[in-house]
């Protein structure tokens, strides 16, 4: 059956090698539309870390003081990931295509603003309004990767590279905002978006089909519930390693953000259009998906805490050198995506999900061990490369699952649950890890209260790992080879048998 996206048309195949003997006639357009959305894709995500190297430059600049520096990222963060299932609701109603361009120029605009930045409320005011964007733009593009896509084999390689942009991003973003930072200025980390995200708008709709736009009402009570008890959570977990787990600011905000889930569990359950469809939330293997991504999320996070700390005031390493020291986890990723496809059909996903999370628990185990005598090839080259091949071999399948069987018309509903939940993976991440290392550090000294902060990573990779034996297991009755179903055809994609 030859597979078809509205508005192309079918023609003799002409491509062969290792792609298969019939392609549809806009395989070539279908393919320039994926790497356009991955393009944005990897700029949302690397937008989170590529201030990391240049926050002492911004602190000199701006004079933000060490209590206030941080929210140069959280700022990001907490409108990222508060507002990314309502961005993904947005999308499956008013249209998939024209959610993302309007995010992407808000995020685009609020990147020019923020490098231009004089104050240091300017700045994180444009962060903040560089989120409200990313959350509009990105659960629209899982959506439409899964759309665009002319057959199941080329769905399974786009999955597999959004899991690479998605899990290599962040540290790309360490490498080219050390670059950005010692070539030219701190600013350059944020005008570096401009003319990404203008390619992007100006050549989206010539390679991306729209997709149709869904009747139904809009959930405001589950849009302010969902948003605000994710804003109320993210925002006391980033607040932890200030004021501890256990202050009346952390206590109280996890509160209200309980309070308000909720009562989005309690509308969502009884309103004809729903933000979070219940069936989604329903199904075991998607949740277990969910939880694993949440937690390899979060183990992730004390690479990009921590490392880069060891690397520059253990090592002596630059900003550059120090980004440049990451690039082992980025080639592992990538080195990964490209036989994820091959490994999925073959062994299944919880198989790969499980010798992932091991493999992590094995690197973060290793890195537990630095020391002050130790160097680059001897403490950090070798865990480094693991957890980045690794995190590629976890990704894909992990996002398969949760996207396996959702029908079309809520394709952007589930995206942006998928990333609500790495957002919030992320927090607790930098949560736990940062108040471990608090705990254990010696003042004047880093390397004690990191130990115990990497073990910490591997308990969370140890997790998933358990998430993924237990709780992702195949139907009872099912001896088929373990596979992610792709989405039911739906009018905007019709997969190839």
């Amino acid at each position: 059956m030859t597979s078809q996206i509205p508005g192309t048309s079918t023609g003799p195949d002409r491509h062969h090698g290792d792609l298969p003997d019939e392609l549809p006639a806009n395989a070539g357009r279908a393919a320039t539309g994926i790497l356009i959305v991955l393009m944005a894709q990897l700029m949302l995500v690397l937008d989170a870390t590529v201030v990391n190297v240049a926050l002492p430059r911004i602190d000199s600049d701006l004079g933000f003081g060490p209590a206030s520096l941080s929210w140069v990222l959280n700022a990001y963060t907490l409108a990222f990931g508060g507002l990314l299932l309502l961005g993904g609701r947005l999308g499956d109603i008013r249209g998939r295509l024209r959610l993302f361009e309007i995010g992407l120029a808000i995020f685009t605009v609020f990147s020019l603003l923020g490098g231009l930045a004089q104050t240091p409320g300017q700045l994180v005011t444009a962060r903040a309004l560089q989120g409200v964007g990313a959350a509009l733009a990105a659960p629209s593009v899982l959506a439409l990767l899964t759309t665009s896509a002319p057959d199941e084999a080329a769905r399974n390689r786009a999955l597999a590279l959004f899991g690479a942009v998605s899990s290599g991003g962040a540290s790309i973003g360490l490498l080219l905002g050390g670059a950005l930072t010692d070539v030219g200025s701190w600013r350059w980390t944020l005008f570096i978006n401009v003319p990404i995200g203008l390619a992007v708008l100006a050549s989206a709709r010539r390679f991306v089909a729209e997709t149709p736009k869904r009747p139904g009402s809009f959930d405001l009570v589950g849009a302010l519930t969902a948003t605000l008890g994710a804003v109320a959570i993210v925002w006391s977990l980033i607040g932890t390693p200030e004021h501890g787990w256990l202050s009346v600011r952390t206590i109280s905000g996890l509160a209200v953000g309980a309070l308000l889930i909720a009562v989005l569990a309690r509308t969502e359950v009884r309103h004809p259009h729903p933000l979070v469809r219940p069936h989604l939330v329903r199904n075991r293997r998607r949740v277990a998906a969910l939880a694993a991504m949440a937690l390899v999320i979060g183990a992730n996070l004390s690479m990009f805490f921590l490392v880069v700390q060891y690397d520059q005031r253990v090592l002596g390493l630059g900003p550059l050198q120090a980004g440049v020291a990451f690039l082992p986890f980025s080639l592992g990723v990538f080195a990964m995506s490209r036989v994820t496809p091959w490994l999925i059909a073959r062994v299944g996903p919880r198989v790969m999900i499980m010798t992932a999370t091991l493999a992590l628990v094995a690197a973060y185990s290793w890195l537990s061990f630095v020391d002050t005598t130790g160097s680059y090839l001897a403490s950090v080259f070798g865990p480094v490369l693991i957890a980045g091949l690794a995190t590629g071999l976890a990704f894909m399948p992990i996002t398969a699952t949760v996207l396996g069987g959702v029908e079309p018309e809520y394709a952007g509903a589930a995206s942006g649950l998928l990333q609500t939940t790495q957002q919030l993976g992320s927090a607790v991440g930098v949560a736990a890890i940062v108040s471990v290392y608090a705990a254990g550090a010696v003042p004047g000294e880093f390397v004690p209260g990191a130990q115990a902060a990497f073990l910490t990573s591997a308990a969370f990779s140890a997790a998933a790992f358990l998430v993924a034996a237990f709780a992702l297991r195949a139907p009872r009755g099912d001896h088929a080879p373990a596979r992610v179903d792709a989405p039911e055809p739906g009018p905007e994609l019709d997969l190839a048998a």
